[in-house]
């Protein structure tokens, strides 16, 4: 990072004090839709908040499954906890979605996702879902959308809590944390511990294949800010999620393993320089480890640690009408790898105006953004959108905007260990061989435009989103497994609703889309046409009572569409009892039904998935 930016804006930050935390309740806001706090109902984004309130009642459901269960978007698990998954937000790939850890980047620069398996749901206070391109806002890769994850903070009388659970498979999980806030300083500390001895990742009986392949992890978070004047805070910020999972591979005799770790760390300052003038800045940086070790090292281990410095100072200006916002950001990617990448650093400095207003019954936001990247150049996007209230309760919302998403470095420079001129090169196409790179890859560029119309009443939501995502460049693998620039039309439509009545409480979701590679008319691998949600819940008493139905239709594992996943639906079914304010009794059943069903294949083998399963957990809270 260039020091002398570094050190100015640093110096600013602890000397001037260039803007404190705004005075808000962030259950009461949304902030990924604009990167301003805003009512949930001025937003004209698509956007999904999930509380602490849900993921408790989410049981022993992992990070990935939690978001199985949100409007627009599909998984896939190549087996059980700890394995390889990935998430396809309004049918992109995984890897065209921002994930945010308290405003830090955390990805890795090789496959370009994030480590989902490796989130602990222990650890997080909230998460905010922002479905359409949003490069405008966060900068490159932000194709399908951002997902931004709040860690646990502090606040109010400091307080004990702690959890203890055991279920299906051997699994274990403790948890404690300790948080609140002393006159005008908040604090949070947590941490967290899973095991599970879980079951064979692929559905095989050869070899040590047919072995379970168990899985733990180790998570910790802090938090600690001070309000030093009315209007001016300092704080720091951490995550650490460190993980072992047991996988199947290639080697049948032989145990593989791979050692996870994602960090997030940031030290910020907000500040209200003037009544109308607040001012952020933060820095930090978002760390992905993944060390493979195939037949327990005995075959080699691999080796990818991608480092994501960041700064980010944002000015939010309030005008008679609306709000401008100026922002500056810098990132810097850097990878460590025993692989002999040909580049393996690159920087991108962004810089963003925003403009954002609510007048009566009309809304609009508008963003343009340019990027400068060391490998790409520079890059521009935009976004605007408008929303209105045709009454109280009905709105419609509609914007466009585009999005770019550079190639990853495994895209761009992994080693090539294959001749392609070879006329036997064509046996690559299995999992046990690494893609090729192509340095002459283009990076992907869309246009998004889409259409909502909203209904809010007192205990009831209702909403439709009709969208279109041209990717230009779309990034995709051949039937040898290699990188390839084709094009990708994306068509879609979300419908969400939820209801409450008495003690009943209702929430569903039913996504319809059409995500197809645009030469070929081929769906994309691992994405379903129909997919959806339905929760049903009911209190009484000290008593709550809930079930779910997952539903997808039939997919296909690879590009040309020759093997097809079966559709599926699960059942799952959680129940908890109140015993009194500190103490809380938790039940989860997942799959109960005992579905035998695969979301993603190796070759013609398919991987795992859990059968019918149970946990209960012991929560207690004490202030």
């Amino acid at each position: 990072m260039n020091k002398s930016i570094f050190a100015g804006l640093l110096g600013l930050a602890l000397s001037n004090l260039t803007l404190a935390a705004e005075d808000i309740n962030l259950k009461d806001v949304i902030v990924v839709a604009s990167r301003v706090a805003q009512s949930p109902e001025n937003v004209i984004g698509d956007v999904t908040v999930i509380n602490r309130e849900e993921i408790d009642r989410a049981g022993q459901s992992t990070f990935i499954e939690l978001l199985q269960a949100q409007p627009g978007i599909e998984i896939s698990s190549k087996g059980g906890a700890g394995q390889q998954s990935s998430i396809f937000l309004r049918g992109t790939n995984s890897n065209q979605v921002v994930v945010l850890i308290d405003g830090i980047r955390v990805g890795s620069s090789t496959s370009g996702s994030t480590a989902f398996a490796n989130l602990p749901l222990a650890q997080i206070e909230r998460i905010e879902i922002l479905r359409g391109p949003a490069t405008s806002l966060y900068g490159q890769d932000a194709v399908g959308g951002v997902i931004q994850i709040f860690t646990k903070q502090g606040a109010g009388s400091p307080q004990f809590n702690a959890a203890v659970g055991y279920g299906s498979y051997n699994t274990e999980k403790l948890a404690a944390g300790f948080s609140g806030n002393i006159e005008n300083t908040q604090f949070s500390l947590a941490v967290s511990q899973m095991y599970t001895k879980g079951f064979s990742a692929l559905k095989t009986n050869v070899g040590i294949n047919n072995d379970k392949d168990a899985y733990r992890n180790l998570a910790f978070s802090s938090s600690l800010s001070k309000k030093i004047a009315e209007g001016h805070e300092l704080g720091l910020q951490l995550l650490s999620s460190d993980g072992r999972s047991s996988y199947d591979g290639p080697f049948n005799n032989y145990t593989n393993y791979s050692d996870m770790s994602a960090l997030s760390y940031s030290l910020f300052s907000k500040n209200q320089v003037t009544e109308n003038w607040k001012s952020s800045l933060s820095v930090g940086q978002g760390n992905d480890e993944d060390n493979s070790y195939f037949a327990a090292g005995a075959y080699g281990v691999s080796e990818y640690k991608t480092k994501q410095k960041q700064l980010s100072w944002q000015n939010d200006i309030n005008l008679p009408l609306g709000t401008v916002t100026l922002l500056y950001d810098r990132l810097e990617q850097k990878l460590l790898s025993n692989t002999a990448f040909n580049q393996t650093t690159r920087n991108t400095d962004g810089f963003l105006v925003g403009y954002l207003a609510t007048i009566n019954d009309h809304s609009l936001q508008a963003n343009l953004r340019t990027d400068k990247s060391s490998q790409f150049g520079r890059n521009n996007t935009g976004s605007i959108g408008y929303g209105y209230k045709l009454t109280s309760n009905w709105r419609i919302t509609g914007s466009y905007g585009t999005a770019f998403k550079a190639p990853t470095f495994n895209d761009l420079y992994y080693p090539s260990y294959f001749d392609a001129s070879d006329p036997d090169y064509s046996y690559v196409g299995c999992d046990c061989w690494v893609a090729q790179s192509d340095p002459n890859l283009k990076a992907e560029k869309s246009k998004n435009i889409e259409a909502s119309l909203r209904y809010q009443g007192i205990n009831n939501e209702l909403s439709a989103t009709l969208y279109n995502n041209q990717i230009n460049n779309f990034i995709a693998l051949n039937q040898f497994y290699f990188p390839i620039n084709v094009n990708a039309k994306i068509t879609g439509l979300t419908l969400a609703a939820s209801q409450s009545w008495h003690d009943w409480q209702l929430k569903t979701s039913l996504d319809i889309q059409s995500p197809e590679n645009d030469n070929t008319g081929k769906l994309l691998p691992l994405r379903a046409r129909r997919h959806g949600v339905i929760n049903l819940g009911k209190s009484w008493g000290k008593w709550n009572v809930s079930s779910e139905l997952i539903a997808s239709s039939a997919r296909y594992n690879d590009a040309n569409n020759s093997t097809r996943i079966s559709p599926y639906a699960i059942v799952n079914m959680t129940a908890d009892y109140q015993f009194d304010d500190s103490w809380r009794l938790q039940g989860r059943v997942n799959n109960l039904l005992d579905k035998n069903y695969a979301l993603a294949y190796s070759g013609s083998t398919p991987y795992n998935t859990p059968g019918a399963n149970v946990f209960v957990s012991l929560v207690w809270l004490a202030k």
